[in-house]
């Protein structure tokens, strides 16, 4: 038998409103003979004529008559064998729909519920049969029906399927929260194509989805939160992880000794204990600011959490009593919109660190019981993270106290040179150091180096070495011959520093780098020695930069003797001289360094404003150890202030030598016992070289924060002090010297040596 679009269309009232040409074919009635009449009269017809063919048609069994909705009327489809699926297709229809676990709705060209399964069900768990006739959307109550009416339509008129669509439903009143459904959508058509409507298919996958959610956010906590070793920092990640994806408004309130560094309180923690407000995330205004400290108002979930540290789901009701006790955290509650709120603790090993309050606000889910246990896990996460901060900061605080403890206080006071540093501490502090040391004539060596590593040992270490400068500085050593010195050092520190008990299983061998020198405002120059660090730079005068060639020497590690080549440069005064370790040199100091334009021009402007402007320019991010930066203007000593005086070879260099002591210091207003004092050391110093010496012979007098006596001559020996005995004519002249003088000393040079002693300068008319 042919088949077509409709066989037979009845509509309630059991009249043909639709006959197909397969019927026409069939029964040899044309659709106007048929349309209009009633199907029995239209039966009886067709029995009486052509009894043959519908008896065989009955007998047949090859009749299949369905309900359709149209419009808000139900009409009989009656179809030929063409038009119906095969028997065993209807075996298959008739067990999923009887059977099938999923949820089968058919949907008509306009979105409506024409059949459904046994495995559907609306709102509020309305039967499968009432949903009937009513848009799809409406039956399944969902959060957004017009988005997901967009879908269907979608489907229905491009015939694309869209599968595992996840969708939310409405929230429904006695549920404690929305269902989640995986929906898939099919277009339906007959053997011609016609559209005739959707199959719409769901699987509610609501624990499914919520599992999932969960080990999402304890997966994005772990990799998100305790990378660094800063308590506010990991609070803070803590809400950024937590906010959106599982409450609305989070908040991290830290014990505050914890925040410092101290050992937390033991449980129950008392009422006086202050918290600090570390963190806070959410589109409201929080009660309180960000770091405010305050003890925790008792009678609320919060104080009983730091009492027996266990969580808590806190509904939050017009009745409830609690919120009076904390009126501005009520007031914020309320205008937040939060119903659901959880509070946990942070603990470990049965002390408290602060407590975690999450609220879930407007039309979100309230928290579920599994959410608290989800919420716990989160939050012993952080704990670990915030204890293992605590420590740090701990040991932190102790290195930074040394370190702080062994660095120059304040920057001395120098007349010929004007210093300013820029330290910027490490994450865990480290051992970087300056210094600007005094030395005789005038003189000054300006000092950076940096211990390798961080905390305690390189602290600790930074101040040994600091020492061993100073120390070997007093010698009036050479820059080069200095670090050469302080090498020999190294090499005895180093087998104590690699036994001392470190918690890095690699712990850094002992790497010193130093950077030194020596500025004489006499004759203008700046002999510099550098062992690791980067070649310094000069702003001269007019405004132009110039990296100083300094060749490199090794680190000072103990284990090399290579040399470390000195330099001597011209500077002229005004020169701005810039020093640093390898985090800051790599920024100011090299020619390609981001920061290196703000040198140029540096000389016109105060050292304190340079300082500030590097400082302000360096981004935080950078800081991944100790950095220092030495900033030094030169001056220039006044003339008047320095005598020169070359010296015969001969007796006759004494009395010279004294005579022109004396009126210099009668020129500079020196009183009378400062004057036979230098008379007295400088004859005894022309004495000594002209006995022990070789020419050329040369005195010369230095009027600074001291009064120095120098005189030099081509020998390389060195005078020292002898004990005389009682009937010894010779010998006590440096013993004497020694006595007279604040300090006295011998500097060598590659033609000869300086012998110099120096004495406190007293203001004319003061007193003894």
């Amino acid at each position: 038998m042919p088949s077509g679009d409709v066989f037979v269309l009845i509509d309630e009232g059991g009249r043909v409103v639709e006959w197909g040409r397969p019927a026409e074919e069939l029964f040899e009635w044309s659709a106007e003979e048929a349309v209009g009449r009633s199907v029995t009269s239209l039966t009886q017809g067709i029995s009486a004529d052509r009894p043959g063919r519908w008896e065989g048609l009955l007998e047949s069994d090859a009749l299949l008559v369905k309900p359709l909705l149209r419009g808000t009327s139900v009409v009989w489809q009656v179809l030929t064998p063409g038009d119906m699926p095969a028997a065993q297709d209807l075996a298959i229809l008739k067990a999923l729909f009887a059977h099938s676990p999923v949820a089968f709705h058919v949907l008509d060209d306009r979105l409506r519920v024409v059949r459904t399964n046994t495995a559907s069900e609306g709102p509020s768990d309305t039967p499968a049969g009432h949903l009937l006739g009513r848009p799809f959307t409406e039956a399944w109550a969902l959060e957004d029906a017009v988005a997901e009416t967009a879908v269907a339509q979608g489907v229905l008129d491009s015939g694309c399927p869209v599968l595992n669509r996840l969708v939310r439903g409405a929230r429904a009143s006695g549920r404690p929260g929305r269902h989640i459904q995986s929906v898939s959508y099919f277009r339906l058509e007959d053997s011609r194509g016609h559209v005739l409507g959707l199959v719409a298919t769901a699987v509610d996958v609501t624990e499914r989805e919520s599992a999932a959610g969960r080990l999402a956010l304890l997966e994005q906590v772990r990799s998100r939160v305790g990378h660094v070793p800063n308590v506010g920092v990991i609070c803070q990640e803590l809400v950024d992880a937590v906010v959106p994806a599982f409450a609305d408004v989070a908040v991290v309130e830290v014990v505050n000794d914890v925040v410092r560094g101290e050992d937390p309180p033991q449980v129950p923690v008392g009422q006086d204990v202050p918290l600090r407000r570390a963190a806070f995330r959410g589109g409201v205004t929080p009660a309180y600011p960000l770091g405010e400290v305050r003890p925790l108002p008792p009678g609320t979930p919060f104080s009983f959490v730091l009492s027996d540290l266990q969580p808590r789901l806190v509904p939050i009701e017009e009745n409830s009593s609690w919120p009076a006790a904390d009126p501005a955290r009520a007031e914020a509650i309320r205008r937040s919109g939060a119903h659901s709120l959880i509070v946990a603790p942070l603990a470990l090993r049965g002390q408290a660190l602060g407590v975690v309050s999450l609220y879930r606000c407007q039309d979100q889910d309230p928290f579920a019981e599994e959410d608290v246990a989800l919420a716990s896990t989160v939050c012993a996460h952080a704990a670990l993270c915030i204890e293992n901060a605590r420590r740090y900061m701990r040991e932190w605080i102790i290195a930074s106290t040394v370190q702080h403890r062994l660095l120059p206080q304040g920057s001395p006071a120098q007349t010929t040179v004007e210093v300013s540093q820029l330290h910027l501490p490490g994450p865990e502090g480290g051992g970087a150091w300056s210094d600007a040391i005094a030395l005789p004539g005038a003189r000054t060596a300006l000092i950076v180096g940096d211990v390798a590593g961080e905390g305690m040992l390189a602290a600790v270490m930074m101040g040994l070495v600091r020492t061993a400068i100073h120390t070997l500085a007093a010698l009036d050593l050479p820059p080069d011959e200095l670090l050469a010195r302080l090498s020999d050092s190294a090499a005895r520190l180093a087998p104590a520093y690699a036994a001392l008990p470190v918690a890095d299983p690699e712990p850094t061998p002992l790497a010193i780098g130093c950077v030194i020198a020596v500025y004489d405002p006499v004759e203008l120059t700046c002999t510099i020695a550098r062992a690791g660090l980067a070649k310094p730079v000069a702003v001269l005068p007019d405004g132009s930069t110039v990296t100083l060639s300094v060749p490199p020497g090794p680190l000072l590690t103990g284990a090399d003797n290579a040399p470390f080549p000195a330099t001597t440069i011209v500077l002229p005064e005004g020169t701005t001289l810039a020093m640093g370790t390898a985090a800051l040199a790599d920024r100011v100091l090299a020619p390609s360094g981001p920061l290196r334009p703000l040198l140029d021009g540096a000389s016109s402007r105060p050292l304190s404003d340079l300082r500030d402007a590097i400082a302000d320019a360096c981004p935080e991010d950078h800081r991944l150890g100790e950095s220092m930066l030495l900033l030094a203007r030169t001056k220039a000593l006044p003339a008047d202030r320095v005598l020169t005086r070359a010296l015969p070879e001969g007796p006759e260099a004494a009395p010279i030598a004294r005579a022109e002591t004396r009126r210099r210091l009668e020129a500079w207003g020196m009183d009378e016992e400062t004057a036979f004092t230098t008379e007295l050391i400088v004859s005894e110093f022309v004495g000594n070289a002209v006995r022990y010496g070789a020419p050329p012979l040369q005195l010369r007098l230095i009027l600074d924060r001291m009064l120095t006596c120098e005189v030099s001559d081509a020998a390389p020996s060195a005078p020292h002090v002898k004990h005389a005995r009682t009937l010894d004519e010779t010998g006590r002249g440096l013993f004497i010297i020694a006595s007279l003088g604040e300090r006295w000393g011998t500097r060598f040079q590659a033609d000869g040596k300086t012998v110099w002693a120096e004495q406190p300068v007293k203001p004319p008319g003061a007193g003894p």
